[in-house]
């Protein structure tokens, strides 16, 4: 009765287009950050996009990622401190807040079991058109360098 062979009805197909990685990062307690994508928009900010993978054997809290801007609003364990260098134009552009002191940014980046990954999401203001790579830093990580897309 049934169509023979048809046992992926339902099942979302994977996509055609496997996933960019522009940089990765290890750091201590075998900590991987995939940076998967890093888009320029209309708007004047870039987005970074990735993955943050627990590759070690004890759970990871992201508390030393939070960067130490004492005068804005606490963003717990996040990416908050994680920073854009454009070296060619001498300039550092940190993680956005939102009217509270929010940073626009991945939060509650708590108990990450070992084997876990996590997406991760950090936005930034755009450094000008011309600068096209920049490094991406994240505290207690060595920095990669990233190429920022178009939107």
């Amino acid at each position: 009765m049934g169509k023979p062979s048809d046992t992926s009805s339902g099942d979302p197909s994977p996509s055609s287009t496997p996933t960019q990685v522009l940089a990765q990062i290890k750091g201590d307690k075998n900590i991987e950050v995939t940076i998967n994508s890093a888009v320029r928009d209309s708007g004047g900010f870039v987005t970074v996009e990735g993955t943050i993978t627990n590759a070690g054997t004890s759970i990871f809290n992201a508390d030393s990622w939070v960067g130490d801007e004492t005068a804005l609003a606490p963003s717990g364990a996040s990416v908050a401190g994680a920073v854009l260098v454009d070296e060619a134009g001498k300039k550092r552009y940190y993680v956005l807040r939102d009217t509270a002191g929010q940073c626009l940014c991945t939060m509650k980046l708590l108990s990450i079991q070992p084997q876990e990954s996590r997406p991760f999401f950090a936005q930034f203001p755009a450094p000008p058109a011309a600068t096209t790579q920049v490094d991406f830093e994240l505290p207690t990580m060595p920095p990669a360098k990233i190429t920022i897309s178009q939107g």
